[in-house]
Order: structure tokens, then sequence, then C-alpha cells
């Protein structure tokens, strides 16, 4: 019999579906990793949920990129400088119209880097009318793949707020789900949303929810992760 919690939380992932139903191109980026090659092979639980919600969007076409798959640099800090903030400057705009068709991609780190493929998430991003995160809390923040990507994409921020040019994402929604053990989550889930919408991107409340398996924030028992992955598939893959 489920309890109330499991079934709050079917509730929200369904209202999530019937949500994401209403666009024609979505974009799923998960940022949560684990080691492929251990026995049995592993995907996080986060890009797990990223790719179950996606099989209900028969009528939309939906791009799911694993973020930590991609060869992605460091953010370059080219913020704060000496010189002020030179991040989103039109010098760095990718100029490969394959690989930044919208001409809005503008990054120091992909111009310094030749094999950078940030571009695989920009290109998607501009051509999706909603975004969505996915991603899991550590030591309470975000996951580092998640923390990289949003500081790579700081010029999207920087083309409005810096520059005072167009907000490029304002026409783009957007949304966070985050999968977490313990920890935190609930705060960080509301700073994420703040970045989103400093970004520029119209962020749905709807879209945006948190999994917290335990309240204890001692409990690193190997038996409550083990009790948190039966009960994260029981709520959210057993449909």
């Amino acid at each position: 019999m489920a309890t109330n919690d499991e079934e709050n939380y079917k509730n929200i992932l369904d209202n999530t579906i019937q949500m994401l139903k209403k666009y024609k191109k979505i974009l799923f980026l998960t940022t949560s990793n684990r080691w492929h090659g251990e026995e049995g092979g592993e995907m996080p639980k986060s890009t797990l949920l990223a790719y179950e919600i996606a099989k209900h969007m028969k009528d939309a076409t939906i791009s799911v990129i694993e973020v930590p798959l991609l060869k992605i640099y460091p953010c370059e800090g080219n913020v704060s400088t000496a010189r002020g903030n030179t991040c989103g400057q039109l010098e760095a705009k990718k100029k490969d119209p394959f690989k930044n068709p919208s001409g809005y991609h503008r990054c120091w780190a992909s111009v310094n880097n030749k094999d950078d493929e940030l571009w695989k998430i920009s290109k998607e991003l501009f051509e999706s009318e909603c975004v969505i995160f996915f991603g899991s809390v550590r030591w309470g923040q975000m996951n580092s793949e998640y923390q990289k990507l949003i500081e790579r994409l700081t010029w999207i921020e920087n083309r409005h707020s810096t520059l005072k040019e167009e907000n490029i994402a304002g026409n783009i929604d957007a949304g966070i789900i985050i999968i977490s053990q313990n920890w935190n989550s609930v705060q960080v889930l509301d700073t994420q949303k703040k970045v989103l919408q400093f970004f520029g991107f119209h962020v749905s409340d709807d879209l945006c929810w948190n999994w917290q398996y335990s309240k204890d924030e001692t409990d690193e028992s190997k038996e409550s992760y083990i009790d948190a992955a039966k009960e994260f598939a029981k709520i959210f893959l057993e449909k």
C-alpha cells in the first residue's frame, strides 16, 4: 500500500508529464554522473527519471543530453577580470553555423578549446520551447557537472544583464528536478530556481521540484542508500 508521501510524488510526476505535453520541442539536461563501468552498470536516479518522463512525450520532439558524457571545459571566469566583465562579448561568438545556428553561442572557453562540446547543448537549447535540468545534491549543493554547465552558460545571463542586449532565454520555459539522499535539497531547489530566473528563463514552478529520501541528515548507512534506490524506483519508475 502506498504511503501519502508516495502518492504525493506520483501525483507530482503525473502533473509534470501533463505540463510537458503542451510543448512540441523539449530539452532534458541530465547532470548527475555514475561510473558506468561498474559491475552491472548503473544510471543515476535523476537520469533514469529523465528517460522515464521522456517516454510519455509521444507528440513532442524531445532531446535527452547526458551532460557528463560530453567534453565540456570549465568556465574560464571571464566575468570577473581586471578589464571588467568580458563574458559573452561578440568577439567570443562561435562562428561555425552548424554548431551555432542561432548565433547566440558566445563563450571564450569554446573559442580557446576547439574540442569543447558545449555547442551540443546550446544548439538544442535555442531550438527548444522548454528545458528541464535534472541533477543530484552532493554535500548540500548541486553536483559538480551541473555547476560546471551553469557556469559555462553564464554568457546567456550576461547578454542581457551586463551587455544590455536582448534576453535570449526569455522565450524558453525552464524547470529543475532534483533527487537527493538526506540533506539540503529544498534550499538547493530554491537557489537554482533563482539562478535560472537570473539567466532570463521563464521558470515554471510546476516543473521545479525535489525528492529527498530521508530527513535525517546524519543517516549515511549503506542500507539507507540501498533503500533509497528501491523507494525511488517504486515511486517514479513503476508506472
